[in-house]
């Protein structure tokens, strides 16, 4: 497979056709930073609406009817104690075969999500909740966005181990 130099990875927008690679693609972030079992149909109603600009949306890497190199899912979402809608990253995924490779995939993910804020003129929500590669992840974010506003903590479970009594 040639390599894609940085200019030429370009992030478009998801449609309702991406989605069985997107749905992939979920499932292997679930493996890879999840804590419980994934439910399908609440990753399913994340999704769905956002392949069809309802409430949210999808950047991915790649053309429409090729392998999907990597997404960014963005949903429109309210903070717990007000009614104002801010702009929420739930999850930036890049293919690992497509991590090393030159082109700066998920720093496009990133920049793709700052656009969207800009455009939406919303506050943009976003959580590195990793174990793995995180402080590589956080260096990224930190670049792309400047210094971050907290931190998050697990405490009793790592990501990528899913909780045992969910599984069954």
């Amino acid at each position: 497979m040639p390599r894609k130099m940085i200019d030429d990875v370009k992030v478009r927008i998801g449609t309702p056709e991406d989605l069985e690679q997107i749905m992939e693609m979920a499932f292997m972030v679930c493996k890879e930073n999840g804590i419980a079992y994934p439910n399908v149909d609440k990753i399913v109603a994340d999704i769905w609406p956002s392949l069809h600009q309802d409430g949210g949306l999808l950047g991915v890497i790649g053309k429409p009817g090729e392998r999907l190199e990597g997404f960014v899912l963005l949903r429109v979402a309210t903070l717990w104690y007000t009614d104002f809608e801010i702009l929420e990253e739930k999850t930036v995924f890049v293919r690992p075969e497509f991590r090393s490779a030159s082109g700066g995939r998920a720093r496009k993910l990133c920049e793709f999500s700052k656009k969207v804020q800009q455009e939406l003129k919303m506050p943009l929500l976003i959580g590195v909740i990793s174990n793995q590669r995180t402080e590589s992840k956080v260096r990224l974010y930190r670049r792309v966005f400047g210094k971050p506003a907290g931190a998050f903590f697990l405490h009793g479970i790592q990501t990528g181990e899913w909780v045992k009594e969910a599984a069954e």
